[in-house]
């Protein structure tokens, strides 16, 4: 899950309420916009916002949830979905395809690599999307 670490200057950023498609809403899962409403983002689509609500089933089409807009002055920690030997900060990778982390895939990457603690899947890593 991708979940705010920092922002640039420690303002908390303000919710947004939108329309989600018939999706699992989950907290930190990476939502793009998709013919009017949020859907999950994965691969190399660059995060519009980030889920701050968790449910425990889909939701109907075009219902509200609370979402944060992703900015390049945000950092978000997450983890990494598996072995990322090769990845070192300053690199940017892909998200993976749960929208909920990232993959160890650097081409067409989207989240540039700020700090990590490890290179291994579930390793925290630091990210911000530009």
């Amino acid at each position: 899950m991708f979940l705010i670490h920092k922002t640039d200057d420690g303002h908390v950023p303000p919710l947004e309420y939108l329309p989600s498609g018939a999706i699992t809403p989950k907290l930190g899962l990476a939502l793009v916009f998709s013919n009017g409403t949020l859907a999950v983002c994965s691969g190399g689509n660059k995060p519009q916002y980030i889920c701050m609500t968790q449910r425990g089933a889909a939701v109907a089409a075009a219902t509200p949830i609370p979402v944060v807009r992703v900015t390049p002055d945000i950092i978000f920690e997450t983890v990494f979905s598996g072995s990322a030997a090769a990845i070192k900060a300053g690199d940017k990778v892909t998200i993976s395809s749960d929208g909920l982390g990232l993959s160890s895939t650097t081409t067409n990457g989207v989240a540039e690599v700020v700090s990590l603690d490890g290179n291994t899947g579930g390793s925290k890593v630091r990210v911000r999307f530009d």
